[in-house]
């Protein structure tokens, strides 16, 4: 049988979710726990990677157990886990599903505040001042007409393509903060943060927008600026 659980974690703590051999992941703690409550190893696929330090709103993992699981297995398995990871829900699916390859959309959303603020420390990025938020959009609305986002890839990367469809981009404002929403098929690895960091010097006017679309074209990412910091980016949802 096949379970479909979402989670959400705080990746502070974390260098991402996939197992790595030296530091800690989410992917670790979470087939740990479920050794436990099933009483054997238990591999889980995850529906991407994320960088150490980048949070999860809503994020799908699979695994196959040979028993079914117990009504109270939500309240159980989050009992074992720490207060920094959370099972939001989960689901009997069947054999086609796969939590990477059956995604159709992924969403992710950066977040910027310009208050100084404690509580706000490794959950959003703190800025002193405001970019030109206009300027960024229409950044954006080149942004969706390109596919190939080689210059957003982080060097080294496995990817088998850079071509990407990109269905929204935008930034939006909510309260003190600045918030960047990207929808698409797929992400490269360090994408997102690599975009926001482009479009950060787009709007502090260190480079022009025919500049970052000259960047885009140019399909190499020394080209492109700093990723923005890991702190301020979430996995913000899947679709099926």
């Amino acid at each position: 049988m096949k379970y479909k659980l979402t989670i959400s974690f705080d990746g502070t703590n974390y260098h991402g979710w996939q197992k790595q051999k030296n530091a800690l992941s989410v992917q670790e703690i979470i087939e740990q726990k479920l050794e436990i409550l099933l009483g054997k190893k238990t591999e889980t696929i995850g529906c991407g990677r994320t960088d150490t330090g980048v949070h999860a709103n809503k994020f799908v993992l699979h695994f196959e157990t040979s028993l079914p699981l117990k009504n109270t297995f939500l309240y159980n398995l989050n009992s074992l886990l720490p207060e920094d990871i959370a099972l939001l829900k989960y689901s009997r699916v069947n054999n086609n599903f796969n939590s990477r390859f059956s995604a159709k959309k992924r969403e992710y959303r950066y977040f910027i505040h310009f208050s100084k603020d404690p509580f706000m420390i490794n959950k959003s990025t703190y800025l002193k001042n405001k970019p030109d938020i206009n300027i960024m959009n229409h950044a954006c609305g080149e942004l969706i007409k390109y596919t190939n986002f080689e210059s957003f890839n982080k060097k080294g990367s496995d990817n088998k393509t850079t071509i990407c469809k990109i269905y929204n981009a935008k930034w939006v404002t909510k309260k003190s903060q600045y918030i960047f929403i990207i929808v698409a098929d797929r992400f490269l690895r360090n994408m997102v943060r690599a975009i926001v960091g482009t479009m950060l010097d787009v709007g502090f006017s260190k480079i022009s927008l025919e500049q970052f679309k000259k960047i885009i074209e140019s399909k190499n990412r020394k080209n492109s600026s700093t990723s923005a910091p890991a702190k301020g980016l979430y996995l913000w949802n899947i679709k099926y």
